[in-house]
């Protein structure tokens, strides 16, 4: 993983509840970077928002909301907060459901101009 990639998962990793960060290829959702922790199943995780991701923004086209900027899920158990980065990636973190969600969408803001 390059240095740059992993200064900005880093930054998000460090807020207070976020269990993993990743930098994902946002037309296949291939993982291009991560830092997970144990029992984040990555692949899976970065397949689903890519393709999440794609259908979002679809429909905000389409309700003509424009372009897709910022995703946040929310479950019982956690959240999916996700950020794209230009056209071509995606920037991803993965929380417990108490985390503060304007910081982490903050950092993912952030590391998305880092990427473009």
């Amino acid at each position: 993983m390059s240095k740059r990639f992993q200064g900005i998962l880093d930054t998000i990793t460090r807020i207070r509840g976020v269990r993993g960060a990743m930098i994902v290829v946002y037309q296949d959702g291939l993982v291009v970077s991560d830092s997970l922790m144990e029992g984040v199943r990555g692949n899976a995780v970065a397949a689903l928002t890519s393709s999440l991701a794609k259908h979002v923004a679809n429909a905000t086209s389409a309700s003509g909301a424009g372009v897709l900027q910022f995703l946040h899920l929310q479950a019982i158990s956690g959240a999916l907060l996700a950020v794209t980065a230009g056209a071509e990636m995606l920037v991803v973190a993965i929380a417990d459901p108490s985390v503060n969600v304007g910081l982490v969408r903050l950092e993912l803001i952030r590391a998305a101009e880092a990427l473009t």
